[in-house]
């Protein structure tokens, strides 16, 4: 009924409006579920969005302010462009899948300003969602700036919202905000104000009625800024945000800033069920692609990595070594050495420890600072990556004694000089063929595919922050049922999770086989994980196994079961063998059905919680054909299981 009093309405609305709009034009996804309808009334551009005949997003804005050029007033529909069919398909050793392809209807309109100046938008509609940009086709050199975006999602006022609130700049410890760490509000209403004026961050999560919205954007480049949610939404209009304008790289500039022609980067609004949200890979569809470099450097894998449950006193030479020896054990490819590594081991003394690690086939990663003057923060390696000349002098250095990659943390928000910055870092890390991973960062926004070295980012309230509070680690079975959903929808997590024994004076609150479930539930292209040698000599033999021979990257997924904060359940391929992870985010015990037979196996293996607390428990599984298998899962418990 509602769909159809929304079509009633629609009909109404552009035949009332006959006089001052344009005739509205259609994008249709392949599938024809997704309906997109784009007009001009009054001078302004808008859209509306409609799935399976009922509206998801209701009339919506468009538009761009430049400094020089209004194109949000005064709008006149010049032309539309044919529907052209777009297919693109990739690799990747990051994401859910390793082949992914894409395919989408695309349309363009073609828009006028009041000066005779022309703006484009482009829609591009897939099977699940909806994605466009805008683009200035016009000629000039001389660099223009947007001083706003008047892009909405009109969602309604009956929609619940799942939303991580943006940290406003220069606030935190030692000034760090913004870095995108923050828990999840959960089924707000659109009433609901962010507890900060810096709005809300990408991606962000929708669920009307039965059906769920993920919004993000992507490629931005060194053009642009990274946008977010303002802080308010009247009437559920959710609307675009610009960066606080101190979220800049030091004396350099926020706003988007650029000659012509000009792309924006894309929205994307992925659309469907929750296994649409689940297995959708929008987020690098609508990236660049690749970079061309030589790839064969990029080796995804797990790392050893002291400082997480040991911090600052155990990033020197003895306790490193031990931790390499610990990553050869468990077949791990790499060992991340943390903060004031340049003092505390020194220069030389890290080339004998790459030296000794690349014995055991074993990769070194080395932290750094990324600050300039933007925050207090006191560790180091410190501004030795601010110019060009700086960052070839250390690359080539870090080169030349065999490290693998970096791990850069600080940074400072989302402003335009700064997206300028962390793509410096890529370009120049590429040349010197070190891998990347970004910490105090920004969400990735899909620049992992462009970057393919770029194997992971923070951007996430991550584990680190649980062995700090109580309070978080009370969160956590909560927020890590939350993250598959959101932050790590598209982009690689650094969250560095599993703490399979004991957190140093804090109670851990989730089981032992829902840490190990989260080697397979996030993803990584590198997963530095948690747990110490010592933790690691308190589990069976049976889990060190089955960390030792754990696919480093997937070729598919399949979304099981779920509901963002309160359970997820996925299974991963890598070659032949799928590998299945099970989260339980609430205290109550829970039952999940799985048909096993789908996946052609013959054999399952499945390890869950045992009785006793910080235990496990291996088991067969047997399971018939079209039956569903029950698995039980403890209060904040989990459980893994590979099937060949």
């Amino acid at each position: 009924m509602k769909s159809l009093l929304w079509l009633a309405f629609t009909a109404f609305y552009l035949s009332s409006c006959a006089q001052k709009t344009q005739q509205a034009q259609q994008i249709l996804s392949p599938d024809k579920q997704i309906i997109v309808t784009t007009g001009v009334t009054a001078g302004k551009a808008w859209y509306h969005v409609q799935y399976q005949g009922a509206a998801i997003l209701d009339t919506s804005l468009l538009g761009i302010e430049r400094q020089d050029e209004q194109f949000a007033n005064g709008l006149v529909l010049k032309s539309v462009s044919a529907v052209e069919e777009v297919k693109d398909s990739y690799q990747s050793v990051n994401a859910k899948k390793s082949h992914i392809t894409y395919s989408a209807n695309k349309r363009i309109v073609h828009l006028q300003n009041a000066t005779g100046k022309g703006m484009d938008i482009i829609f591009q509609v897939s099977n699940d969602g909806v994605a466009f940009r805008y683009y200035f086709p016009d000629a000039s050199t001389d660099r223009k700036t947007i001083t706003a975006e008047h892009t909405s999602w009109h969602l309604g006022n009956e929609v619940q919202a799942f939303l991580q609130p943006m940290q406003e700049a220069q606030k935190g410890w030692e000034h760090v905000f913004p870095c995108y760490e923050e828990h999840y509000l959960q089924g707000i209403s659109p009433a609901t104000a962010s507890p900060t004026k810096a709005g809300w961050v990408y991606p962000a999560l929708f669920k009307k009625q039965d059906t769920w919205v993920l919004l993000t954007e992507a490629s931005v480049d060194s053009t642009w800024c990274a946008s977010r949610l303002q802080a308010t939404a009247p009437g559920g209009e959710y609307k675009l945000g610009f960066p606080d304008p101190r979220e800049v790289f030091t004396g350099k500039g926020s706003l988007p800033e650029s000659a012509l022609p000009w792309y924006s980067p894309w929205r994307i609004i992925t659309i469907g069920s929750l296994k649409t949200v689940a297995e959708s890979t929008l987020g690098t569809d609508l990236a660049k692609p690749a970079i061309a470099i030589d790839t064969s450097f990029i080796k995804p894998g797990k790392a050893s990595w002291s400082w997480a449950l040991l911090k600052d006193n155990s990033v020197v030479y003895d306790v490193q070594k031990r931790f390499i020896d610990y990553a050869a054990d468990m077949n791990w490819q790499y060992c991340l050495v943390d903060v004031d590594w340049d003092t505390r081991i020194g220069y030389d003394r890290i080339k004998e420890l790459a030296d000794y690690a690349a014995t055991k086939k074993v990769g070194l990663i080395l932290w750094f600072n990324s600050s300039g003057n933007w925050n207090t923060t006191k560790y180091h390696p410190k501004s030795a990556l601010l110019t060009k000349a700086d960052r070839e002098a250390v690359f080539s250095r870090l080169q030349g004694m065999g490290i693998k990659g970096v791990k850069i943390d600080f940074f400072n928000g989302d402003g335009r000089s700064m997206m300028q910055y962390y793509l410096d870092i890529l370009q120049d890390a590429a040349k010197y063929k070190l891998l990347v991973n970004f910490h105090g960062a920004t969400l990735p926004r899909g620049w992992q595919r462009t970057y393919p070295h770029l194997v992971s980012a923070e951007a996430v309230k991550g584990f680190e922050m649980i062995t700090f509070s109580q309070a978080d680690a009370d969160a956590a079975p909560n927020h890590c049922t939350m993250l598959p959903f959101t932050r790590n929808a598209f982009d690689p997590m650094d969250f560095t999770p599993m703490c399979l024994y004991k957190i140093p004076k804090i109670e851990r609150k989730t089981t032992s086989a829902f840490e190990l479930g989260l080697s397979v539930a996030l993803l990584s292209g590198i997963q530095h994980y948690a747990e110490t040698p010592e933790g690691m000599s308190h589990v069976p033999a049976y889990v060190k196994d089955f960390l030792r021979t754990l696919p480093n990257h997937w070729d598919d997924v399949r979304f099981i079961d779920g509901f963002p904060g309160k359970l997820y359940v996925v299974a991963r391929r890598s070659g032949k063998k799928w590998y299945i992870a099970g989260l339980n985010g609430e205290k109550i015990a829970k039952k999940v059905n799985i048909d096993l037979s789908s996946f052609n196996a013959k054999k399952a293996t499945m390890i869950t919680d045992g009785q006793e607390p910080l235990s496990f428990i291996q088991q067969n599984v047997s399971f018939t054909a079209g039956k569903p298998t029950t698995v039980d899962m403890l209060p904040n418990g989990g459980f893994v299981m590979v099937l060949e």
